[in-house]
């Protein structure tokens, strides 16, 4: 898939699907280089590309920035090019030098598009009912039912089946996980999830009351302190979360994002990572050469 008009439908079918993606898109170019002025490609979580922002030099370099703009939320312009090249840049452009002599400059737009939270309400109640609403006018998805797609998960059925679908957010894997209920319900919601097989790790995992700590609430007002908090807790699993690690490449010295995608080679027991395909084969031909310096990672 390398047509503009291909990777935008790939875009959009990704958006429907509510997966995260970034769109590159090159904007400038100074010969020679392999791209031009238009060229786009979508970039998955998994650090795949798909579509053409230039050869094998620059698609890493896109691929690592890609990452580091969805995991902050915000776009961003970058320069590639060879050493020297962004002297004279603005302070907002991210500056990449290119391994590769052949390579002019490229700039490419980094368009992180991350879906907005899917947040489960379990319950009638009327701190349930709000919450939905609350949540639906900040422009978060919602349900009513545990979905395993779903980042949070908040239990307020007053009693009704509150360990049941405790135990199914907990077991889907939802970041956040919420209880609505006393101390005392709280506890009996505990031991009914200990008699079940659940550990005191998975258990410590649930936020009970949830909501932050604003003193004797209304129904209502309890919504309104469970939102606040999943907007906290959004915001800081941000920074606490980096979507793929990264690595250098012990030839050219470039970072390079570690994924299934990546290209790699190991040499006694340890993986290295590469930008391109002519950095990995004279890694391969000698790896003293390239260890010797302390560039193992």
């Amino acid at each position: 898939m390398r047509s503009p008009d291909d990777v935008l439908l790939e875009a959009a079918r990704l958006s429907a699907e509510h997966v995260p993606y970034v769109l590159a898109t090159v904007v400038r170019v100074e010969r020679p280089a392999s791209t031009r002025q238009g060229d786009r490609a979508v970039v998955t979580a998994d650090g795949a590309l798909t579509g053409w922002v230039g050869g094998a030099c620059s698609e890493p370099i896109v691929v690592r920035e890609a990452m580091r703009a969805l995991e902050e939320g915000e776009p961003r312009l970058v320069r590639i090019g060879p050493p020297g090249a962004g002297a004279e840049a603005p302070a907002d452009i991210v500056l990449a030098e290119s391994s590769c002599a052949s390579e002019g400059t490229v700039e490419v737009l980094i368009e992180p598009a991350r879906p907005r939270p899917l947040l489960a309400v379990v319950g009638e109640s009327p701190a349930a009912l709000t919450l939905a609403r609350l949540a639906e006018v900040i422009g978060w998805r919602v349900t009513t039912s545990v979905d395993a797609r779903a980042d949070a998960v908040v239990v307020a059925t007053m009693g009704h089946g509150d360990d049941d679908a405790l135990a199914s957010a907990l077991e889907q894997g939802a970041g956040y996980v919420g209880l609505v209920a006393s101390a005392r319900r709280a506890a009996v919601v505990g031991n009914a999830l200990r008699a079940r097989g659940l550990d005191e790790e998975a258990l410590a995992r649930i936020r009970s009351p949830a909501g932050l700590d604003l003193g004797p609430l209304e129904q209502d007002e309890i919504a309104v302190a469970i939102l606040a908090e999943l907007v906290a807790w959004r915001h800081t699993r941000r920074a606490a979360e980096p979507l793929l690690a990264e690595a250098i490449d012990p030839v050219c010295g470039m970072t390079v994002v570690v994924s299934e995608s990546a290209l790699s080679t190991a040499h006694e027991g340890v993986t290295y990572y590469f930008c391109a395909p002519g950095c990995r084969r004279r890694f391969e031909e000698g790896p003293a050469a390239y260890l010797a310096g302390g560039a193992r990672r």
